[in-house]
């Protein structure tokens, strides 16, 4: 992971083994919610026969967890919530009115780990790859900001995730945060204009 800051500005980028896991069940649980995301690549996609009301039991339960896990802060839960098997400190439920959830996500746990393991690698050794240009597109989107608009970007914080989704693009997730494919963050080109785009935005 890494954090460009100056003085009224802040940008986190990394690929969550949290947001994957979630990804993952989403898919593997045959979860309709958020179609605006592109589903994962190379990973199990379900159609499992169940009523609406178990199935809207099941998304809304996910939807839930959903947010948590990508801007907690701002998804916080009223009652405790508990770590799930498997999945060390990646999936934390409530205690209550999660059960449906709980149930389905224990058994992916091996498979989902293992899945957002292999991604999260993959990001680390493509920043790696990257060393010292990884901060360029950010550095160049914030002055681009300041050219362009004629002053300094306004205080603004964004979290940058890169997944493995199967679709190139860019999709606001939360409030702060935006999920990019990452052959997109891997084409310079590509990445320099949707950040600059997305920048422009908050700025």
């Amino acid at each position: 992971m890494s954090e460009e800051a100056q003085s009224r500005w802040v940008i986190r980028e990394e690929a969550s083994r949290a947001i994957i896991i979630a990804l993952y069940a989403r898919q593997a649980l045959g979860i309709r919610g958020r179609h605006d995301l592109p589903t994962l690549r190379n990973a199990p996609i379900a159609n499992p026969v169940r009523s609406d009301a178990e199935h809207d039991a099941l998304e809304r339960q996910w939807r839930l967890y959903w947010d948590m896990t990508v801007e907690p802060r701002a998804h916080t839960h009223s009652g405790p919530l508990d770590l799930l098997d498997g999945y060390e400190d990646y999936v934390a439920l409530p205690v209550t009115g999660a059960d449906e959830l709980h149930a389905a996500m224990v058994p992916l746990a091996p498979a989902a780990m293992a899945y957002a393991a292999q991604a999260g690698q993959r990001y680390f050794d493509e920043s790696a790859r990257r060393g010292g240009e990884a901060r360029r597109p950010y550095v160049n989107a914030i002055s681009t900001l300041h050219r362009t608009a004629g002053r300094s970007a306004q205080d603004f914080e964004l979290n940058v995730e890169v997944l493995p989704l199967s679709q190139r693009g860019v999709w606001w997730i939360g409030a702060l945060t935006i999920a990019i494919t990452d052959s997109v963050r891997s084409d310079v080109v590509a990445f320099d204009s949707a950040l600059a785009a997305v920048v422009d935005e908050l700025g």
